[in-house]
């Protein structure tokens, strides 16, 4: 484990580094979190207030569709009230890319293929290179070219991979070479294979995700396998968990993710059993408010949510802090040893204090 954790530094070592905004990503820095709003962003009340609230949560750049002029323009007013960098997302418009970075923007994702001419492209590369933004460039299975599609006789990796270095070479050429590269699919074995492809012939950052990953709960599953599949062999700077549901949920799966394969530290971890036949308390309603509960405190420790007191403390002696449900009434331990009897109503607010406790004692030292 450690040895692969090794070799996977070594490799990020290679990516070139890029900053964007008070960010630093690639060059063996560590792995950003990335999500994107979905309010409007001409509503700059309703995005700022969801940007601050995916900051709390830990996100480290933020992402925000560009598709009128009146968005463009909105961005200056959000870049004053938020703290991470902003990216531009736009699509087919060229001038909305060049009033993006007139108007504040910290990096500006594209697909230079419909984007348009190459005239066209020119202007937003002169406008990024007259303010040095990097340029993130978007290749997704479901927008790639016909001819490599007809080259390939369907989407491929190899497909996705040639569509992303002709974009590069073409940018390279406009002279430009301050990008963070991005090859999405929901296919997730393929997006697997295109990472590992694309690494060997480029070393500008890469930013991972499953397009299209779906809801919540399969969303999460399959990010999680190509996520995390992606990092492990070394490969990815910044990452989003693109779900369907609230932003909010990509940070916390993002930062799950990377704490799961050792690349963050920090936040609390929370550990539950399985239910069985012994459980006699609502185990999952009692582990999902104490994952509620723990959510955003800044504490790196382990939590155990235990089903019986028969061998809960015993499994979970390597939790820093846990409770374990019996009949009526539970245990609350910490490191496997039993610290009291609660009775099972008040057990999620006798570990609520002992918690407090913990924080109090980590903030004194």
């Amino acid at each position: 484990m450690f040895s692969a954790m090794a070799e996977k530094k070594a490799h990020r070592s290679f990516t070139k580094e890029i900053q964007i905004g008070n960010c630093k990503i690639g060059g063996g820095n560590p792995v950003a979190i990335q999500s994107m709003t979905n309010t409007k962003t001409e509503d700059v009340k309703t995005t700022v207030e969801q940007i601050l609230e995916l900051e709390e949560a830990g996100c480290d750049i933020i992402r925000c569709a560009v598709p009128t002029m009146a968005a463009a323009k909105a961005l200056s007013k959000i870049k004053k009230e938020i703290h991470i960098p902003l990216v531009a997302d736009i699509h087919f418009d060229y001038r909305l890319a060049v009033a993006s970075i007139e108007h504040g923007a910290d990096k500006i994702r594209i697909n230079p293929g419909n984007i348009g001419s190459e005239e066209n492209i020119a202007a937003v590369v002169r406008a990024a290179r007259q303010r040095n933004i990097p340029i993130r460039i978007g290749v997704n299975s479901g927008s790639l070219e016909k001819e490599i599609i007809e080259k390939y006789g369907k989407v491929t990796a190899e497909g996705l991979v040639e569509s992303a270095l002709d974009k590069i070479q073409l940018l390279e050429k406009l002279g430009h070479d301050k990008l963070v590269i991005s090859i999405k699919s929901s296919d997730v074995l393929m997006c697997i294979k295109a990472h590992e492809l694309l690494v060997k012939r480029m070393s500008y950052p890469v930013h991972v995700g499953i397009t299209e990953s779906g809801s919540v709960l399969a969303g999460n599953i399959r990010s999680a396998v190509g996520i995390g599949n992606i990092l492990y062999q070394g490969i990815g700077d910044t990452i989003r968990v693109s779900l369907t549901g609230a932003p909010v949920e990509e940070v916390r799966s993002a930062k799950l993710i990377l704490k799961t394969l050792g690349m963050r530290k920090g936040g609390v971890t929370v550990v539950s059993c399985p239910t069985c036949g012994r459980t006699q308390i609502d185990l999952i309603g009692l582990a999902g408010k104490v994952e509620e509960m723990v959510a955003d405190l800044d504490m790196d420790i382990k939590v155990a949510v235990m089903g019986c007191v028969v061998n809960g403390p015993g499994e979970a002696k390597e939790a820093d802090l846990g409770i374990a449900g019996g009949k009526g009434e539970g245990l609350l331990f910490r490191k496997g040893e039993v610290i009291k009897k609660v009775a099972e109503e008040n057990l999620l607010a006798a570990l609520e204090e002992e918690l407090k406790k913990l924080q109090d004692s980590a903030e004194v030292r």
